[in-house]
Order: C-alpha cells, then structure tokens, then sequence
C-alpha cells in the first residue's frame, strides 16, 4: 500500500508540475506578442511613414479543433492592427463562392474596410484572395489570372494611403512545383509592366525551400531579391514551413517580419498570420522598376 501511496504521489506531483509549466507558457503567450510589437512596430512618430502589412490564410475560417468560427478569425485580425491585410481562403471555394467574414465587424471593430475586387457580389476576393486597407482608396484595382493546374488567381490594388501610394499584391500559389514557377513568373510580369511604386507582395506561397536553385522563389527575385528568410507559419500548432511571406519593393520597403503566435492564432486557422513593418518612404530606384534588389 505505501509503495502504490508513493506512485500515486509521483504521478500526482508529476502532473502538477506539467500544469504549472503549462500556465507559465500561457502567461508567455499572452505577454510575448504584445511585447514584440511594441518592440518591432513602434507607434506615434516613429511609425512616420511606414504602416503594418499582413497575411493571413484564414483556412475558410475553419480551426485546428475542425470548427467553423468566423468570430475567432474577426479577433485575430485585430490582434493583428494591421493597416493593410490580405486574406486567403476567405470565400467558400463552391457555388456562388460567397465570402466568410461579417464585413460590418470588421470595419467596426479592426478598423479595416473591404477593397472591392471580387467579381462575385457575395464574394470578398478573387479566387479567395482579398484586401482590407484602414485608411486610404484603391486607385486602380487588377485581378490576375495565374497559370494552373488547379484554379488559382492573385489580386493587385494600388492604394493611396495617408503615407503615400502601395501596391498590394495578394496571392494564394498552387500545390505543384511547376504551377507555383509559372505563377511567380507571371506575377513579376504583372509587377514589372505597372508603374513604378513602392510594393509587397504577401500571401501563401506554398513553398518553404527558399534559396535552392530549383526553388519557384527563385523566380521572384528579379524584383524581390532572394527570399531567404524562414518565419515558419504552418501548421499553426506547431510551426515547421514558412509558407507565408511577405516581400517588398524597393529593397528596404519591408523592414521588419514576424509570425503573429497568439494561443487564438493557433487555432483559429491552420496558418498562422504574419505581419510586417512597411516604409512608405524608401526612394525608388532610377531607370528600370524591374532592376535587381540587393540582397
């Protein structure tokens, strides 16, 4: 009887240990994120001339424990504070295709209004992909057909913010190697023919071998450098593959890349957001828009 006594308390205080350091990680979790952007996104002054960028792949709004909850996606956009996001996967892929997210909240509570580019009047994007700005117009607005061998398209917007003019491009890549080449290909083509203004291409690239020769990145380098940082964002329990990304124009417009980890991101969808510090002020490059950034 003592020796089963004495399992019984191993395995109690065992456990109580677990649950101790399970609390200190939650507590982490809730004070890490905010720390970081206070860190990394400052506010007042020191934002002159640069605004927050992010990507979100909203998974259809359903999380990590298989339900559907737009609400939760609603809260991590305004974890996020960001002043211009783009969403995948924020319309149903069937029927008349129709968008998942209660716009009027959205507006409301993150501040974020809807840039119209579907084509759909049920929809918020085109081929799932769309674009919210908190402050500012669209200008002009294109959506991109991309090569497939599955439905995929990207959206270009070009704003007039408070800062100044961006370009927003927002795209969801396919899930073949070769489909993701000739969509980055065609995507540089549809920058380089448009005027020249500062850029960020965001979204889920569905690739997470940056750097390799054969690696469809590649084909973004000719306006976006080598993209070679790895913020892994999938899947969002456990992070391994940094499919989402960020990428700027000139070198220098995208300063600063996070993965927003918040315990609601990680079940919310199975991507985790990632966010981005943008300067508005960097001086364009002289002659081609599409000459080589430094890495």
């Amino acid at each position: 009887m003592t020796e089963r006594r004495s399992r019984f308390r191993t395995a109690f205080d065992g456990l109580r240990q677990r649950g101790r350091r399970r609390r200190i990680a939650e507590l982490l979790d809730s004070v890490l994120p905010r720390a970081e952007a206070a860190a990394l996104f400052p506010d007042g002054e020191a934002r002159a001339g640069r605004l927050v960028a992010a990507s979100y792949n909203i998974h259809k709004c359903v999380g990590t424990d298989g339900r559907f909850d737009p609400d939760r996606i609603l809260q991590v956009i305004r974890e996020l504070d960001a002043d211009v996001l783009a969403l995948q996967e924020a319309d149903r892929r069937l029927g008349i295709r129709q968008g998942l997210l209660d716009l009027t909240r959205i507006e409301k509570e993150a501040g974020l209004t809807l840039v119209p580019v579907a084509v759909r009047p049920a929809s918020h994007g085109w081929h799932g992909n769309a674009i919210f700005v908190r402050a500012g117009t669209a200008m002009r607005v294109k959506r991109l057909t991309l090569p497939y061998a599955e439905p995929r398209g990207a959206v270009m917007a070009e704003l007039d913010l408070p800062g100044g003019r961006l370009r927003v491009v927002a795209a969801h890549l396919g899930l073949l190697r070769q489909s993701r080449r000739q969509q980055a290909a065609a995507l540089v083509q549809a920058i380089d023919r448009s005027d020249p203004m500062p850029t960020v291409l965001m979204g889920d690239f569905n690739e997470w071998r940056p750097g390799r020769p054969d690696s469809p990145l590649a084909e973004l380098e000719p306006l976006f450098g080598p993209a070679l940082q790895s913020h892994p964002s999938f899947p969002s329990r456990r992070p391994i593959f940094a499919l989402d990304r960020i990428l700027g124009w000139p070198h220098g417009t995208v300063e600063t890349t996070v993965v927003h980890q918040s315990p609601l991101a990680r079940v919310a969808s199975d991507h985790l957001p990632v966010r981005a510090l943008v300067n508005l002020t960097v001086p364009l490059p002289t002659g081609d828009a599409s000459a080589p950034v430094p890495a």
